[in-house]
């Protein structure tokens, strides 16, 4: 599925099968979930992507191929500086996310911050991704999954589990601890906060009971609208929704020294406000892609809780139906593609 154009659907159609350079790995795609991320682009709210483009990088599936010479050259650093090298073989299943490569040599990429690489790449952005059959992943950027979930359910933990775990880690060690909207993405890191003895509150848009309602069955202490102030003053809240007016909020609903994490790529304009709301140490910060260090935490963690996955599941040619019902709000749970379903 080939987005020639952003504000345009995506077309059905017949390309080349990819091949795996030095490196790479050739997957033959089992799944693919659908991220509010690809929507920006499509929407035109991401600049300069690559076209035409395949989106998708919540990818499942397995491997076909080796590139050559994969085990030569030098060894690449991973997020904590020391080395590494890629370890899959031909049938291995593989989870592919949303970093797809880095240059390794940048200050960042020698911090351990990899995530803000200033040559990096991103699967279905700047690379090829997984609404298609086949596609070519850098191996050192891939992922062993956890045998716990299958295909279905493992695709939505590499963007909304694996972003949403390096938002959470961001607030620390804060007991109450507050959402701002109740998607994917915080659905399944409010799972995480509570096996963690979190007190976890849920703010969803004004008067939607029925998330307010499928947030307390979950656990949280309290749910209400997103004009609303909760019971207690939070140590950390992540905002999830891609809307500005919601940081303000978020600030006044903070105790001293709290944190607002902004959880999205994407987020409509901020306004002011007064500063009186930041004072006290209070701090406001974003979340930039993910390192493969994010992954491996996360994917240790997430099968001793157990993380679990709602999802939705279309064929591959009906992506555009998936996205038209995530755009409009009619999707039940996750938007999964099967491609090559097993």
């Amino acid at each position: 599925m080939v987005l020639d154009k952003p504000g345009q659907p995506l077309q059905l159609r017949d390309v080349a099968k990819p091949r795996p350079g030095r490196g790479q790995l050739l997957v033959r795609i089992n799944t693919c979930a659908v991220c509010r991320t690809d929507l920006h682009v499509v929407d035109s709210e991401l600049p300069n992507p690559k076209l035409p483009l395949i989106l998708g990088h919540q990818i499942v599936g397995r491997v076909e191929e080796v590139g050559a010479e994969m085990w030569e050259g030098p060894e690449h650093p991973d997020s904590r500086g020391t080395k590494v090298a890629p370890t899959f073989a031909i049938g291995d299943r593989v989870g592919i996310p949303w970093l797809g490569w880095t240059d390794g040599e940048c200050a960042f990429c020698r911090s351990g911050r990899e995530n803000l690489c200033d040559r990096a790449r991103f699967t279905g952005y700047t690379i090829d991704g997984g609404y298609a059959e086949f596609t070519v992943a850098d191996a050192r950027f891939c992922f062993h999954l956890p045998e716990h979930y299958n295909d279905v359910e493992a695709a939505p933990l590499l963007c909304a589990g694996l972003i949403g775990y390096r938002s959470y880690r961001k607030t620390g060690n804060a007991r109450c601890f507050g959402m701002y909207g109740f998607g994917n993405a915080a659905h399944l890191i409010a799972q995480i906060a509570l096996y963690e003895g979190r007190d976890l509150f849920v703010f969803t848009r004004p008067g939607d009971v029925k998330t307010q309602q499928s947030a307390k069955a979950l656990g949280a202490k309290w749910a209400g609208g997103s004009d609303e102030m909760p019971p207690e003053k939070l140590d950390a809240a992540i905002i999830f929704a891609s809307v500005g007016p919601l940081v303000p909020a978020a600030l006044r609903a903070l105790a001293k020294g709290g944190i607002v994490v902004c959880g999205g790529i994407h987020m409509t304009d901020i306004p002011s406000f007064p500063y009186v709301d930041l004072w006290e140490e209070r701090v406001i910060t974003s979340v930039a892609n993910l390192t493969r260090r994010d992954g491996e935490e996360f994917f240790e963690i997430a099968p001793r809780v157990p993380v679990r996955t709602h999802t939705e599941t279309f064929p591959l040619e009906e992506a555009n139906v998936a996205l038209d019902r995530f755009r409009a709000g009619k999707l039940k749970a996750t938007a999964v593609l099967l491609v090559n379903p097993n």
